[in-house]
């Protein structure tokens, strides 16, 4: 019952397989070979427009690089309170931006709302001594796993844009959250407003594949540079490419996302219809947030369920909310047992 992360989770068996197939002869370095020629055709083919693809090893460095490819003196940082550019990537988008700040906004069940932007953007105005908002970052699917529709995302980067900030979109579960709302790649990033995305795969079924993709070039004018002197420039690029031709291939990469939402949906359902335990707020993708009792959790983790805690906001005195992570490898019986035991 591992419910730990979807990082916890192996790569995909065709991922792999698609490693061992492009594991022969000789290739370009540096990303000039025909294999990742290919896979950023791909790209332009997914996201139904020309955009540039820039491998990186994480989604930490696809996050912060983006950020340092838009950075300006005295720049601020739009993102949630929850974001991992925020919380959990030990100060990269300050360090790779030479300093720019990042402001949290107020984001209930993850989600930034137009009213905080424009208040962010009000307060930040042009005599401001704190510094000048120059970007805006969005995750979907939120840390608290719900997502933002094209229209919610368009509503947001609308006044982004009216102030020349640069929106970038964390998309670490990105597939995930493509399968809850059934919209394209492209109804969701740059048909929204979105410039540079971080194009998440490692959650997925992937071992190490993130990739960041500009749509607007303008905006990012040397992040190829950025890249390079990060030390994200692979010699052997084609295996990164290679990851991403078997996550493509016959929509694999959704087939996965689809099994991680489907499990999250049944886990989610079946704590409500336990009358033992709670959802914190709705499941959307691949993440389930519950109410538990302490005694409960003790319980669960004395049987073998490995979560994370996550916070006592809105509960009861002997309550905690956690987080359960559904991945790809998810399986019934795992779900069962966890919803038994309760």
């Amino acid at each position: 019952m591992n419910f730990s992360s979807d990082n916890w989770a192996g790569a995909s068996q065709p991922v792999m397989d698609a490693l061992t197939r492009h594991n022969h002869g000789f290739a370009p370095a540096y990303g000039t070979d025909p294999l990742t020629d290919r896979i950023t055709q791909r790209f332009r083919d997914l996201f139904e427009t020309d955009v540039s693809v820039y491998f990186t090893a994480t989604g930490t460095a696809a996050n912060a690089l983006s950020m340092a490819a838009c950075a300006r003196p005295g720049g601020l940082i739009l993102a949630s309170e929850t974001a991992h550019l925020h919380c959990d990537e030990w100060g990269a988008a300050e360090f790779y931006t030479h300093g720019m700040k990042i402001v949290p906004l107020s984001a209930p069940e993850g989600r930034i709302a137009p009213e905080a932007v424009s208040e962010a953007l009000e307060r930040f105005g042009q005599a401001s001594r704190f510094g000048a908002p120059a970007a805006m970052s969005l995750t979907q699917a939120t840390e608290c796993g719900m997502v933002y529709s094209p229209a919610e995302v368009a509503a947001l980067t609308e006044q982004a844009h009216a102030r020349g900030l640069v929106c970038h979109m964390d998309g670490a579960r990105f597939a995930n959250a493509l399968v809850h709302l059934g919209a394209s790649p492209a109804e969701m990033t740059w048909k929204a407003g979105i410039d540079v995305l971080s194009f998440g795969g490692t959650k997925n079924g992937c071992w190490c594949a993130e990739a960041i993709v500009v749509f607007n070039p303008e905006a990012l004018p040397h992040l190829a540079t950025h890249r390079a002197r990060a030390g994200h420039l692979f010699s052997k690029s084609r295996f990164v490419a290679a990851q991403f031709d078997g996550y493509f291939e016959g929509d694999h990469w959704l087939d996965l996302a689809g099994r991680a939402n489907g499990a999250a949906a049944r886990l989610a359902r079946g704590i409500d219809e336990s009358g033992r335990a709670r959802v914190a707020w709705s499941t959307q993708a691949n993440e389930v947030f519950a109410v538990l009792t302490k005694a409960q959790i003790e319980k669960l983790r004395g049987e073998g369920a490995l979560f994370h805690e996550w916070s006592r906001e809105g509960c009861a005195a002997d309550e905690h909310v956690v987080r359960l992570v559904a991945s790809f490898a998810t399986t019934d019986d795992e779900v069962d047992r966890f919803i038994s035991l309760l």
